[in-house]
């Protein structure tokens, strides 16, 4: 009589909480599928040794390959007006134009300097040295005013980042993309209003 062992396999895997994964549109077809910077880039949170006696493996059991999940988590304020992305690598913030600035406009309210601050901080506390600034629009309007105001709004929140930040090693990129890469439809009101905005984003520190 034969007997048959089965053989066991310990297979380790990363979970989120949260993932969300967004898909924009671009506005010309040779393009880029999200901003130049933007895109996920995984990389291993843990380190894990196969020979670490406390993985207790069966005997003859191996690891299966090492696989690293690019980790989004997004934190929207109840009113919509303020979103916070999270990656292993960076984090984003996008501001919707009507809480920065007046309609068709790109000077700051009143609001705008408090919301730009907060923001100020998180870049202090990530350490961060290098950080975007792209401006959006929804696709009312001609193509090329949506370009001229999408980079005026971004300029905009560049300065008061830089005199909140006065430091002369942090680099900025700065960007207006007119109606390209929404993240809503731009056939509601409530979808336009979302793809006007301010996205400021910068790579994770270490803390």
């Amino acid at each position: 009589m034969t007997t048959i062992t089965p053989r066991l396999a310990l297979t380790l895997t990363t979970a989120a909480l949260l993932t969300v994964t967004l898909v924009p549109t671009a506005h010309a077809d040779d393009g880029p599928s999200v901003p130049p910077g933007t895109e996920p880039s995984a990389t291993a949170p843990v380190e894990v040794d196969p020979n670490d006696p406390d993985l207790k493996l069966p005997e003859g059991a191996t690891l299966a390959e090492p696989k690293v999940l690019d980790i989004k988590q997004v934190v929207e304020d109840q009113s919509g007006d303020e979103r916070r992305e999270d990656t292993n690598a960076d984090v984003k913030f996008a501001l919707q134009a009507e809480v920065l600035f007046g309609k068709d406009s790109a000077k700051l309210n009143g609001e705008a300097r408090a919301r730009i601050s907060a923001i100020a901080a998180e870049i202090k506390n990530q350490n961060a040295t290098r950080i975007r600034v792209f401006g959006f629009t929804d696709n009312l309007g001609s193509y090329a005013h949506g370009l001229t105001l999408s980079r005026q709004r971004a300029n905009a929140v560049q300065d008061v980042l830089d005199q909140e930040l006065k430091d002369s090693g942090i680099t900025y990129e700065v960007r207006g993309y007119s109606e390209d890469y929404p993240i809503a439809s731009n056939t509601t009101e409530t979808g336009r209003k979302k793809n006007r905005r301010v996205e400021v984003s910068f790579p994770r520190g270490d803390n």
